[in-house]
Order: C-alpha cells, then structure tokens, then sequence
C-alpha cells in the first residue's frame, strides 16, 4: 500500500485546511496523525476498520472531520478553526485505528503552519 498525501500549508488561526491522502492498493482502516517539533508523534483521528465509525482526540473533536471516499480510494481530514498549537506535520496510515507506532503504511507528511 503507498499513501500518497497533499493539501497543507500556511493559514492564520480560525482558518481551514483540507488535507487529502490518495491510496495504491486495499486500506483497511486509516488514521490522521501530526507530529510537532519536539513531541511524540499522535494520533488526530481515525476510521475503525471493525464499525467503519471515526474516532477523534480530544484536543480536535468538533473542528476536525476525518472521512473516505472509496470510489477514489482517497481519504480526507478537514480542519476547521485551526489553532496555533495545530501547527505539525501530518501524516496519513493504514490500517487504523492504532496506536501511533502500530501502523504499517505511512504517507510522506505534510506541513500544516497554523499562525497567531
């Protein structure tokens, strides 16, 4: 599997960003995580593989929506109301939901640079 990811870039905070991350092969399940400088990769949210449902972390719920498209098999994280501490590098991977260190297929990342 090769997950393929763009979107990303510079948006002052309250703004939106749509990140895209585009498939080669079966994807059982994906996630949406981000890296900033100095933390512990994490996990943003995620379609279970088991009920199909997402799941999101606490610090994003309610301004991030994770979805798929499965014609395209292509997946989405729209962020909306970005905040300063958003600012990270994302990734996509495959299969989800897991801990961060438990996927197998990852995307290249993207920065995402929310400013104040």
């Amino acid at each position: 599997v090769q997950l393929v990811q763009s979107g990303g870039g510079l948006v002052p905070a309250g703004g939106s960003l749509r990140l895209s991350c585009a498939a080669s092969g079966f994807t059982n399940g994906i996630g949406w995580l981000r890296q900033a400088p100095g933390k512990e990769r994490e996990g943003v949210a995620c379609i279970a593989a088991s009920n199909g449902q997402p799941y999101y972390a606490d610090s994003v719920r309610g301004r991030f929506s994770i979805s798929r498209d499965d014609a395209k098999n292509t997946m989405y994280l729209q962020m909306n109301n970005l905040k300063p501490n958003d600012t990270a590098v994302y990734y996509c991977a495959s299969p989800g939901c897991r801990r961060p260190h438990q996927y197998e297929y990852w995307s290249q990342g993207t920065q995402v640079t929310v400013s104040s």
